[in-house]
């Protein structure tokens, strides 16, 4: 797959099949629907090519609004998105200017002008132009004078549930990281440099590698206790993570930390970049009375991740490729 960052950076002679979107997440519908580019590409002789934008349309048009949280940062989709057999990205940076483009414009300059599309695959529920006053009915409108076709995808269902990455977030937030894995396709993931903690969970046989998440906008799944995969150096270690405020230990802390303790691993990691995958939630966070009931607790989610991998994977190795 080939990356370009401007519209004006691809070049082709040959007639496109394309898609426009987000693509937060990358989840299984959006991955049948490049199953479906790809196909029709090859079929027509064509070539597939997929435009996104960057930042987030959101993140520019209202920048005061700190709340939207993404599933994937830019380099995250891009990786997602070389799996799915695309032949080319654009990620064209988005800016006002580039927002008060209008639906007839972004039809004729930039699908049919620079794209050279033969045919639009795109969702059902696909908006664009300024003030997204474009939609399929636009599309379908203008089609025959760009002499292109365009074509639906309809939500895709996974047990009757239609995926979206609204669904996928909100999931995860509530700390259902097994429902959001089943929509995505894969184990959601968190990346982030080991930074300097307290040390209160090596006093208690727990040593823990703080997290510092690279991107602010990334979501951060729900507080509580979870089985998760750590990778570092290129091995997967089983983990038990914890997202939240330690409030047996620490009543101030407002901002929700994330800390994983690596089975099997007695090394330094501090200022190491770790990959954290989120595999099953165990439990809420507690408040406990005192700091035995706690440890005894911590012993007890160490036993049930421990069993969780030796169900999942059918041994209780520590390390997993």
């Amino acid at each position: 797959m080939k990356v370009y960052y401007n519209l004006s950076e691809y070049q082709s002679s040959k007639k496109s099949i394309v898609t426009v979107g987000t693509f937060d997440g990358v989840h299984l519908g959006h991955q049948k629907l490049l199953e479906r580019i790809c196909f029709k590409a090859a079929s027509a002789e064509c070539t597939s090519v997929m435009l996104t934008f960057y930042p987030h349309p959101r993140m520019v048009l209202f920048p005061d609004d700190n709340d939207l949280k993404l599933l994937n940062t830019l380099d995250e989709r891009i990786e997602l998105l070389r799996k799915t057999g695309l032949e080319h990205l654009i990620v064209h940076p988005f800016s006002v200017a580039f927002s008060r483009t209008t639906a007839d414009e972004y039809v004729n300059d930039i699908l049919v002008g620079q794209l050279k599309v033969h045919t639009l695959v795109i969702g059902y529920d696909h908006h664009f132009g300024r003030n997204r006053e474009g939609n399929l009915k636009n599309l379908k409108l203008l089609a025959p004078e760009g002499n292109f076709e365009v074509e639906e995808i309809p939500a895709q269902v996974v047990d009757h549930v239609n995926i979206s990455s609204t669904k996928i977030r909100q999931a995860l937030l509530n700390g259902d990281v097994s429902k959001a894995s089943e929509f995505l396709g894969y184990q959601y993931s968190v990346s982030g440099k080991v930074v300097a903690g307290n040390a209160f969970g090596r006093s208690m046989g727990f040593p823990t590698a703080n997290l510092e998440v690279d991107n602010i906008a990334k979501l951060i799944p729900g507080n509580g206790v979870y089985a998760v995969h750590v990778r570092f150096g290129g091995v997967s270690y089983m983990g038990m993570g914890n997202i939240g405020t330690r409030p047996t230990v620490n009543a101030d802390l407002r901002k929700p930390s994330l800390e994983v303790h690596l089975f099997g691993f007695n090394g330094d990691l501090y200022g190491k970049q770790l990959e954290v995958k989120f595999a099953s939630r165990l439990r809420d966070e507690i408040k406990f009375d005192n700091v035995e009931l706690l440890k005894k607790q911590l012993d007890d989610d160490a036993v049930a991740v421990q069993n969780y991998f030796a169900v999942s994977h059918g041994n209780g190795s520590d390390a997993l490729q």
